[in-house]
Order: C-alpha cells, then structure tokens, then sequence
C-alpha cells in the first residue's frame, strides 16, 4: 500500500476526476497528501470550486484552458492522471459507423490525453521531473463489436504512452499506462440494475450476465475505483521510481492472453 504521506508536496491533475474510476483516483492521491485538482465538464453537489476546473477536454480549446487554470492554480503539476473516456453503443456494426463516431472516441479517449500532455510536458521538463498516467482498456485487447471506436482509441492511447514514456524517461519523466477492466462505477451499478429489472435478476445475477457478457472473470466480482486509485497512487509515487513505460492490467483476471 502506497504510504500515507508518500504523495505529500506533490501537485495532481485528473481529468474526469468527480465521479467513478476518476474520483476512485483523486480520494487515492489527496489520502497520500497530494495537491489534486479534477477536470470534469461539470462539478456535481458536494464539489469545492478549489478542487475542480470546469473543461471539456475532448476539445482543443477546452484542454488549453484545463491547463492554464491548472498551472495558475497549483504553480506546477507533478501527476497528470489522464482518466477520461467514453464510448456510444453501435448496434449496427463497422459499416455503420460515421467520422463523427470515429472523431468522437478520438478526441474523448485519444486526443484528449495527447493535448494536455503537450501543454504539461515542457513544465515538467523544466522541474526535472513527473509522472503520467494514461487510463486505458482491456478493450484495447478484447475489443466488443458494438464499441469498435472506444476500444481502436484506447489501443491506440496505450502505443502512444510507450513511445512518450521512452521520449521523456531521460528528462525525468515516468509514463505509464493502466488497463481497467469491468470496474463497479456508479453508472455500472446502475446498468447492472437495469439489466436486472429488464430481465426479471437480481443484483448478482445482472452482474454475473455482465461478467459472462466480457468472458468471465476469474476472481469472480468486478472491482472498484478504490482499486485503480490504490494502483494509481503507487505508480506516481516514488516507490515506483523505476518503473516506466508499462501497462498494469487490472481486471481480476479478465484477459486471458499473456
């Protein structure tokens, strides 16, 4: 477990920081004594306007703005968590599919990432030092029919942080990437429900149908944000100093493959 205090003096910034996977991070790193600041295109009840910039990042004009706010307010980022993604459902298979779903799932799960790194990186390079985190998919290797788009992006997300983190190693830099697999997030629970109450389950057997939906799950129950935050926060911590340029499946199993 990631110390306590291991994060203490640092400055984190995580896009889609307010709910889900996201804040599972965000909780993980202000517990080890970051400085954090979410991105979220709209801060729910509870939030402080201290602890969330208000930014669409799946636009070029919205991730300029995220990182002017975010530098004015903290003076420097030493974590940049790049946790936003988002998939449409395509029933109708690859043929159906327009630039604008393809343009979408880049822009939200590829571009997103590529244009905030962009404006954090030379910042970093002058402290001599940062960690990035690149959330990503198991879809990227056991990708489903009907989110072709999400699933091409977040491959593409992964080759993009093994090539950064080979560029930025030298100037202090570590980039590595994390692979969620089925994560109970509010909006999962909620599917969960519904499939429930559409099909006449339980709670337990709507997530047994979601398991068997992504080919089971060995150790039999999805995860949760706590468990992403509490890897997150050791691989932007300096017990994982040496560790760069690598993608940590979590997913209780899931992917089959080595």
């Amino acid at each position: 477990m990631t110390h306590v205090d291991e994060l203490s003096g640092k400055s984190a910034l995580i896009t889609g920081g307010t709910r889900g996977i996201g804040k599972g991070i965000a909780d993980r790193l202000r517990a080890c004594g970051a400085r954090v600041l979410v991105a979220a295109r709209s801060a729910p009840d509870g939030y402080s306007a201290d602890d969330v910039v208000i930014a669409d990042v799946s636009t070029a004009d919205g991730v300029a703005s995220l990182a002017a706010e975010s530098l004015g307010r903290l003076g420097r980022i030493d974590i940049a968590v790049h946790n936003v993604g988002g998939s449409g459902q395509y029933d109708g298979g690859a043929a159906s599919l327009t630039d604008e779903d393809w343009q979408f799932a880049l822009n939200t799960n590829l571009l997103a990432a590529v244009r905030l790194d962009r404006a954090l990186i030379p910042g970093m390079v002058e402290q001599g030092s940062g960690a990035i985190v690149h959330i990503t998919s198991i879809q990227r290797r056991a990708p489903l029919p009907t989110s072709i788009p999400y699933a091409a992006a977040k491959a593409a997300l992964t080759n993009y942080s093994k090539a950064l983190s080979n560029e930025l190693a030298p100037k202090g830099i570590r980039v590595n990437a994390v692979c969620p697999g089925y994560i109970e997030t509010e909006s999962a629970y909620r599917m969960a429900v519904e499939i429930g109450e559409i099909n006449g389950l339980t709670i337990d057997e709507a997530r047994e149908q979601i398991m068997d939906s992504i080919g089971g799950i060995p150790l039999g129950a999805p995860g949760s944000p706590a468990d992403v935050g509490e890897l997150v926060a050791f691989l932007v911590s300096d017990l994982a100093r040496y560790i760069n340029g690598a993608e940590y499946v979590i997913d209780g199993g899931s992917v089959r493959g080595v």
